[in-house]
């Protein structure tokens, strides 16, 4: 007995070692936080990052920063990039390409002005310190992106150009770090630009030339084996990440180019978009999400003053900063305020750039703690205001998107015109027919549909049947005239409520009806059929009698 209770004890020794219960352990976290706070209206996200704060080593010490959490860490940033670029719209990035360099010039130029002088006089930190943690304001991760997907905007313009700018902005921080670095040791050269310089002309080569044509053949020789082709996607994903900090980059940046060369070989309704989408969603970038959560310092409010007062003033700099880059780009292109919140919470959410600056900082001997510190609170503040902002904004802007009126490029056939003709008396439909032909646009490729509706009863089926085989005997003066006519049988509890629906469904422009007989008592209390249709109808009707 000693002996098991000594064995459980070993198993449940704080922190976990056992990697099985571990990982059960996240998956737990994975499957609870989002059920729990749906329920307050939370972003799963933030439950997520509190979730890693509670069990990681600042807080229960349930979970340590072992290999494999940092693994999946790892693997969900870049999952998270690579999706950012495989569900890019590449022609609005195209068109909106100088607009996401404005961008990316606001959301790292802003940031910077404003972080700088705020660390070198208010908190007093050296010159190389300031242009660091300056730099640091200037960088975002864009953990909220899920929140964007989910919602079904991201191929909106405000998602488009702030994607682009995040590559921009990030590569020009690393490039400052880089100089930052040198410079404070001593030993400041221009062979690293121009080795960084090299490096991304060969990179892109490799990606967005020779990887593409491997991935087209791969798909076309491996039809068959479906699960081989997510095996393959993230064998690139990782390859361009590796290539990407041979050469000096980050690999989240390999990452996103990944996905770009890889954007118009998967279709975004294919059954492997289905796969890498929900792979990711359903464990890699919350363990990522996690992971975050884990950096987070809690003590470090309890270390006196200085710590809150530098955490606090790194915060409010970082989101001003960002929120006055949105809200310039907002200016400037002319958007809607739900656009630039939009731009606000995916560029305003701190984490993996940040933190990789500010640790090679610390590291060097430039950052000390109360800075480190302060920026992991920035970190769990960032993402949290971010992930709010987001939500509500990616919500208003799908809304606005579903209540937009569709233009005529997006209808195809459908924006030319349509004549539905309701039939009531299959043998009296001469005059109906000849107004149809009259009315016709002859440039229009859509036929004229003829319509029944026929009561919901037991007879339904027999008398679709009969009213088909009676319009097919009538057609001979439009079969003359070589008119296009198709003949559209329904089953309705209510004879105009199904010429109303019918119509809608049938995106019809005109509707020819016939002249209404004798009205019952009943009729003329609640409307005839004609009246219910005029009343019920945005259309443009003929009466023929």
């Amino acid at each position: 007995m000693e002996h098991f209770i000594s064995d459980m004890s070993h198993h449940f020794a704080i922190p976990f070692t056992n990697p099985v219960l571990i990982f059960a352990l996240l998956l737990f976290i994975v499957l609870v936080s989002p059920m729990l706070l749906k329920r307050i209206n939370v972003p799963s996200i933030i439950g997520l990052i509190i979730a890693g704060v509670i069990v990681g080593p600042y807080g229960l010490n349930l979970i340590t920063d072992s290999a494999g959490v940092n693994m999946f860490s790892t693997i969900g940033l870049m999952y998270i990039m690579f999706i950012v670029g495989l569900e890019l719209d590449l022609k609005e990035f195209k068109a909106n390409q100088n607009k996401s360099v404005v961008f990316g010039i606001f959301t790292f130029v802003i940031p910077f002005l404003i972080g700088y002088p705020v660390c070198r006089y208010l908190l007093d930190l050296n010159v190389y310190a300031s242009i660091l943690t300056a730099s640091m304001f200037s960088t975002h991760t864009l953990v909220t992106y899920p929140i964007v997907s989910r919602m079904g905007v991201s191929k909106n313009q405000a998602v488009a150009i702030t994607v682009g700018g995040t590559i921009l902005t990030d590569t020009a921080v690393l490039i400052v770090l880089a100089i930052v670095i040198n410079s404070s040791q001593g030993a400041f050269e221009f062979q690293f630009l121009l080795k960084l310089l090299i490096s991304l002309v060969v990179f892109s080569a490799i990606v967005f030339f020779i990887i593409p044509i491997i991935a087209k053949w791969f798909f076309q020789k491996m039809e068959s084996e479906k699960y081989l082709h997510y095996i393959f996607v993230l064998f690139i994903v990782f390859l361009c990440g590796f290539l990407a900090e041979l050469g000096g980059i980050e690999p989240i940046i390999g990452a996103f180019a990944a996905g770009l060369a890889l954007n118009k070989l998967i279709p975004h309704s294919s059954a492997l978009m289905n796969r890498i989408e929900f792979i990711g969603n359903a464990l890699f970038i919350p363990i990522f999400l996690i992971s975050v959560g884990m950096l987070v310092d809690i003590s470090v409010v309890f270390d006196g003053y200085q710590a809150i007062y530098i955490a606090a003033v790194l915060s409010v700099v970082a989101l001003v900063g960002k929120w006055l880059a949105a809200y310039l780009t907002q200016k400037t292109f002319k958007y809607s305020v739900a656009q630039r919140n939009v731009i606000f919470g995916l560029s305003s959410s701190h984490a993996a750039a940040t933190l990789a600056v500010i640790l090679v900082g610390f590291k060097a001997g430039i950052i000390d703690e109360y800075i480190l510190n302060g920026t992991i609170i920035l970190i769990l503040l960032t993402c949290i205001v971010a992930s709010f902002v987001i939500q509500k904004a990616a919500k208003q802007i799908a809304i606005a998107e579903e209540d937009e009126d569709i233009i005529p490029s997006e209808l195809g056939h459908y924006a030319q015109e349509k004549i539905l003709v309701p039939i009531a008396d299959a043998s009296n439909i001469g005059k109906h027919i000849e107004l149809a032909m009259l009315l016709k646009d002859n440039k229009s490729v859509n036929s004229i549909s003829l319509l029944g509706v026929m009561p919901n009863n037991e007879q339904a089926e027999r008398n679709i049947i009969i009213f088909k085989k009676n319009l097919q005997e009538q057609l001979s003066d439009a079969v003359a005239a070589d008119m296009k006519v198709d003949v559209i049988a329904t089953i309705d509890h209510n004879v105009a409520g199904g010429i109303v629906r019918t119509a809608r469904e049938t995106m019809a422009d005109i509707v020819i009806l016939g002249w209404p007989g004798k009205t019952g008592i009943l009729e003329k209390l609640v409307g005839d059929k004609v009246d219910l249709i005029i009343k019920n109808m945005d259309k443009n009707l003929f009466i023929c009698h």
